[in-house]
């Protein structure tokens, strides 16, 4: 009798063991695939570039320099030109450039708003970020191509106030594009989106897409089952995404 207890003490420690390997196994690939969707869109170039594009009539711009960044929104008012400055020392809000003050209420909204247009446009750099945790979940394919399946979720501390949010890449198994991704967020009660990229371009060797966002008005679908409903045509096209007027400077444009 001890003798079969043993052995079966040993078998669990084994599938343990092997649980914890197939686990980092899959972790490591996650962090691959990433780095190689990085890599094909730019890489170190976006760390190193001005970014300038316009989206839905206002002006974005965004500056990154290792580690340092500072993201821009500038809107024309009839009061003036109000510009919005997200960046390691937080946010500062200008009016025909004098100072504003934000009251806290608003801090959260306008700072979300700003990192929200930016995160999209210069995906997939930002998914390497100490707040994320990268999944493999599987493949697929979609049109016949095929997929890794990469789910992103953040960490609460550095994660920003949509910590709680999940994501999911589909990255192309050989040319390591995101070609289509899902969220889903909690805020206003939540919601599940589906975009598709399209549009592809390369400007001074960073890639950028627009986007045809789709949603589900089912809340208990997974992210991980959109590409087949998408391929059905059971998800409603909402608008597209598209940035545009997208120039890139560097620091020796300059001199």
């Amino acid at each position: 009798m001890k003798k079969i207890k043993k052995i079966v003490q040993i078998v669990y420690l084994i599938l343990i063991i092997l649980g914890i390997t197939n686990t980092l196994n899959a972790q490591v690939s996650a962090d691959k695939i990433i780095d190689k969707a990085i890599e094909k869109a730019g890489g170190a170039l976006f760390d190193k570039a001005t970014i300038q594009f316009t989206f839905r009539g206002n002006q974005y711009q965004s500056w990154r320099n290792l580690g340092a960044y500072r993201l821009e929104r500038t809107v024309i008012k009839p009061e003036g030109l109000l510009q919005d400055i997200v960046s390691n020392n937080g946010l500062e809000r200008y009016l025909d450039h004098c100072p504003q003050l934000v009251t806290d209420s608003l801090l959260t909204r306008i700072s979300d708003g700003v990192n929200s247009v930016h995160y999209f446009a210069s995906l997939p750099f930002g998914l390497n970020a100490p707040a994320v945790n990268k999944k493999l979940i599987g493949e697929g394919t979609i049109k016949y191509q095929p997929y890794y399946k990469v789910e992103v979720t953040f960490i609460q501390e550095g994660g920003g106030t949509d910590f709680e949010d999940v994501f999911l890449y589909w990255i192309h198994k050989e040319n390591f594009t995101i070609d289509y991704l899902a969220y889903q967020y909690a805020v206003n009660g939540g919601g599940i989106r589906f975009r598709e990229a399209f549009n592809p371009r390369v400007i001074k060797g960073i890639r950028f897409v627009d986007y045809k966002n789709y949603k589900t008005d089912d809340l208990s679908i997974s992210l991980h089952q959109l590409d087949k409903l998408y391929e059905a045509g059971k998800l409603k096209l909402l608008s597209e995404i598209n940035t545009e007027n997208i120039r890139v400077f560097f620091e020796q444009d300059c001199c």
